[in-house]
Order: C-alpha cells, then sequence, then structure tokens
C-alpha cells in the first residue's frame, strides 16, 4: 500500500479556549473539547483545535486555510455574522481560488477557499 495524506487538521493558538470555541459556534461549528487549556471545533468533518498561550503575538500571526464547496453562500453567511476581515472580501486569486478572510475572536487569520470554475 502506497502512503498517502489525508487532511489537515489546524492547531491554533486561543488566549481563552472558550472564547475561541464560542467564536467558532456562530459560524456553525459545534465544540467537540472544551478544556481550559485546549479545545476542538468541528463542522463538516472539519475540526480546528486550540491550544491556550499567553501570548497574543502568537494567534496575530498565524491562521490556516479550509477548502468548503459554496463559498459564495459561506460568505454571505458569514458576512451577515459581521466576521469577514476588512481586507479579506470574496475574491478569485490569480491562483486559481475564490476566497474570502475571516480573524477569529484572538487574531487568527482564516481562509476559505474553492476552485475558481
Amino acid at each position: 500500500m502506497t502512503s498517502r495524506l489525508i487532511a489537515a487538521i489546524p492547531k491554533l493558538a486561543s488566549l481563552n479556549i472558550e472564547e475561541s470555541l464560542t467564536f467558532f459556534e456562530r459560524l456553525g461549528f459545534s465544540r467537540k473539547v472544551a478544556r481550559a487549556e485546549y479545545g476542538v471545533a468541528e463542522r463538516d468533518g472539519v475540526a480546528i483545535h486550540f491550544w491556550r498561550c499567553e501570548d497574543a503575538r502568537i494567534p496575530s500571526e498565524t491562521g490556516c486555510r479550509i477548502a468548503v464547496a459554496g463559498i459564495d453562500e459561506l460568505f454571505e453567511t458569514y458576512s451577515k455574522l459581521g466576521v469577514i476581515h476588512p481586507k479579506g472580501q470574496l475574491e478569485t486569486k490569480p491562483w486559481g481560488q475564490r476566497e474570502f478572510s475571516i480573524l477569529d475572536k484572538h487574531g487568527n487569520l482564516i481562509t476559505f477557499q474553492q476552485a475558481a470554475v
């Protein structure tokens, strides 16, 4: 059997796990693990893990990308929640992706992407 990669599971810094999980619940995620030092939120089989940190610079300098289907609808939903990054509006990028970005409660940049048609 040839080995292959199946999925990537981001682990993001959080200044407060409860705040991170509550923010992602607004985005349609469910909390799977909620401890003071570690949390997990999941939606549609995509999990994001959070680890507790004290340094506010760390989450403001990290993030992840999530591949999605139905990006226009997701953008509309998240726009109504007021979570779109000011410079993260939905657009088609030169590298062939339609994408938009949000900042979570502590500054992690989350970019949602879908292959441009």
